[in-house]
């Protein structure tokens, strides 16, 4: 397992909030892996990658909880009642100002707008629950910029708290009900989005494991040889985080999910990951193409370089806030 071979580089090698500026930290590993040179500044990355033909802007949105909700949702309201007020109000995450999460959506697609984005990429937790009206807003919001957007769901996207049944069953329910539209087509568990020479991969991990359909389809993507930036909802597992941190941790379990209760869903299992889930962990952070993960869900900026691979988690645009990802060719 590839989980212990981490790149110790002082501050860097640990997770950190980020507002400062680092020059082009060069992630390489005792193995000689091709390395991705870059540099961050507050919620701005550079990367530097040969082989993308021209400069590329992707602005990464996680964790808006959006809450809003109408008559249509009414009957799911003893399922939807604490997250619903959990977001009403928040501070932004730069200024301190008041704010929410719908004025925080909107005004990070106009930010898009005004950078010229090329594309929006929504790694989960975009709702707190699947309500109809809230889904709609967002896909109209998102209509009127004229940039593409990919999205993969987080946990909170297709749950409603206390509903009956494997977690499974659940978001396969919800996210073909409500969340569809989102989707260029039915398939919602992976995706691919090839853009000036890279690929931007989605990976739905929000159950916090991957199955075999996935990691099959992993693998098969980083064969072509092309720079891959892995876009999903939860972080992968980096040494010293917290089991609810990362995918991949080696003591997920029922043993010690602390937050089933609360949540009101199904208890992780007690035998812990899958064998696929620790399957596609060390094919990430085996291959030659993954120059970046990008994830969401802890609501703090932080960094983590995982055997010469950065992974970069947004703070929660709930409060504002956004990764802005810029690509040069050299």
């Amino acid at each position: 397992m590839l989980r212990r071979h981490f790149l110790k580089a002082g501050t860097l090698a640990g997770g950190l909030f980020l507002p400062q500026t680092w020059q082009k930290a060069e992630t390489t590993n005792s193995k000689g892996k091709d390395h991705v040179d870059f540099s961050i500044t507050d919620n701005v990355i550079n990367m530097y990658i040969p082989q993308v033909s021209k400069f590329t802007r992707i602005i990464q949105v996680s964790d808006t909880h959006l809450w809003m909700d109408d008559e249509r949702g009414q009957d799911y309201i003893p399922y939807s009642r604490r997250m619903a007020k959990a977001y009403n109000k928040t501070k932004h995450f730069q200024s301190g100002a008041e704010t929410n999460p719908m004025e925080s959506f909107e005004n990070t697609l106009n930010i898009a707008v005004d950078k010229k984005a090329d594309l929006i990429v929504l790694t989960g937790d975009i709702f707190s629950f699947p309500s109809e009206a809230a889904i709609e807003w967002s896909i109209e919001k998102l209509k009127k910029t004229n940039i593409p957007y990919i999205y993969t769901s987080g946990n909170h996207d297709w749950h409603y708290e206390g509903m009956d049944g494997p977690i499974d069953d659940l978001r396969s329910t919800w996210i073909n009900k409500r969340l569809s539209a989102l989707y260029p087509s039915s398939q919602f568990l992976y995706g691919v989005y090839p853009i000036n020479g890279l690929k931007v991969i989605t990976m739905d991990n929000s159950t916090y494991q991957v199955n075999k359909v996935q990691r099959n389809f992993f693998r098969k993507e980083i064969k072509s040889g092309d720079p891959v930036l892995l876009m999903q909802h939860i972080p992968m597992y980096a040494k010293g985080r917290k089991v609810g941190f990362g995918c991949g941790h080696p003591d997920w379990s029922g043993k010690t999910d602390k937050s089933f209760e609360l949540e009101k869903r199904e208890r992780w299992p007690m035998e812990g990951h899958s064998k696929d889930t620790f399957g596609y962990y060390d094919d990430v952070f085996s291959s030659d193409n993954v120059k970046g993960v990008f994830a969401g869900h802890t609501h703090q900026q932080s960094l983590d370089i995982i055997n010469g691979i950065p992974q970069f988690v947004t703070d929660a645009n709930a409060r504002g806030a956004y990764l802005q990802i810029d690509i040069f060719p050299e």
